[in-house]
């Protein structure tokens, strides 16, 4: 099996924002890199997209002159697949498409040697099912980095069923060598964070639908009391409703719709309107205004503002017990995941030691009173640790 120094060359495939930034990180730890895309006018973007970054990190003495001009020197972009011949892992990071993918993945076997990596950035596609399509499937695994990479720390590893267990190691290492979190997660849709960040906007959404809260009120809510850098709505907005809707859809169908991951209705309208936030400068918000005015002028209402809190995070707190029981993940890597690759301000299982799970048991029942849904179903794990009074870290002060 190939040993993944530095002198293993790194190949990108699509030039788009999470390609480049891929890129940046494998070369700034000392990698040649060679950015594939068909597209020529992409490939000059992505070039220019570089070289700003970096001339921005050397002016802001982020780094010196001389690292600048490395990093820029070990990275090259082609338009030729042929190029990527030589290279000792693949990372592709192309549109969200699993028939596209698996194309490109049977079709990089006829070209890359048997010792070569093959690894995709998809956030919520079948590892198992892009494997399948290559006659080695236990060399392609998921690598998934977060927006923009060189700053977001957390990387799902994601191994298919068939992938090797040397390979999941050897990345993991390599992921801490290029200073990521790494986290692994088992080949379920969503992952972990995906998955689980499912009911931060869908609990929002159903609040607002329901007429309960105005969408600046949900936000304020969650900002003051739970303390998150961004309320979903605000988001939501920043992700893209176009984005973020298509994930939920996916994740829901691959489900065989379970009602916990429900889209709504009222982003799927956003979205027909071409309302996807700050990219086209409308979405929940109006960015062509100061879209933190109508947050800035709220007053704290105690009674609704920690109705709010607390519906949506005994929801995201059930949906990570849920992970957790299903075996797609560690409560530690679930916790490191929700805390690095959307900054939740506590781990999800930090937080319910915190509330107590007695609280949250009852919280959820009180839900399920209400509506008799199956999208508010207790997990049994937070229902047996309420009745023993049992914590998930029973034994540390902190996480």
């Amino acid at each position: 099996m190939i040993n993944f120094n530095k002198h293993v060359a790194i190949g990108i495939i699509g030039a788009g924002t999470m390609g480049t930034g891929i890129a940046q990180v494998a070369a700034t730890f000392g990698h040649r890199v060679v950015i594939f895309d068909q597209q020529k006018e992409q490939l000059n973007r992505s070039h220019e997209n570089l070289t700003n970054v970096i001339n921005r990190l050397v002016n802001k003495q982020k780094i010196d002159q001389r690292d600048g001009e490395n990093i820029l020197s070990r990275v090259t972009f082609t338009n030729s697949i042929n190029d990527l011949a030589s290279m000792g892992l693949i990372i592709e990071a192309i549109v969200e498409d699993l028939e596209v993918k698996k194309e490109l993945f049977a079709n990089l076997e006829d070209l890359v040697n048997e010792n070569c990596f093959l690894a995709t950035n998809t956030s919520s596609l079948s590892i198992t099912s892009i494997a399948a399509a290559c006659r080695i499937p236990q060399r392609v695994i998921g690598l998934h980095f977060f927006n923009p990479p060189p700053l977001m720390p957390l990387v799902e590893i994601v191994p298919g069923i068939l992938t090797g267990s040397s390979v999941k190691e050897v990345l993991f290492n390599l992921m801490k060598e290029w200073g990521k979190v790494p986290v692994v997660a088992k080949d379920t849709p969503g992952f972990i964070v995906n998955k689980v960040a499912r009911s931060f906007y869908g609990e929002a959404l159903r609040i607002y639908e329901e007429g309960i809260a105005d969408i600046p009120r949900i936000d304020y809510a969650m900002k003051r009391i739970g303390k998150f850098r961004m309320g979903p709505f605000e988001l939501m907005d920043l992700i893209g409703n176009d984005v973020n809707y298509k994930v939920t859809e996916t994740v829901f169908r691959e489900f065989y719709y379970d009602q916990r991951y429900k889209p709504s209705i009222t982003q799927k309208r956003y979205v027909e309107a071409g309302l996807y936030g700050r990219k086209s400068g409308k979405g929940f918000y109006d960015y062509t205004e100061l879209q933190n005015a109508q947050l800035d002028e709220l007053e704290p209402d105690s009674k609704l503002d920690s109705m709010i809190f607390e519906r949506i995070i005994v929801m995201l707190i059930n949906e990570a017990a849920d992970t957790l029981m299903y075996n797609i993940a560690s409560k530690e890597d679930i916790d490191l995941a929700m805390l690095n690759g959307v900054n939740y301000p506590k781990g999800l299982f930090k937080w319910a030691d915190e509330l107590g799970l007695d609280f949250v048991a009852s919280r959820l029942s009180d839900l399920y009173e209400m509506y008799h849904e199956d999208r508010y179903r207790t997990s049994p794990i937070i229902a047996k640790m309420a009745k023993t009074n049992e914590k998930f870290y029973p034994n540390a002060k902190d996480f």
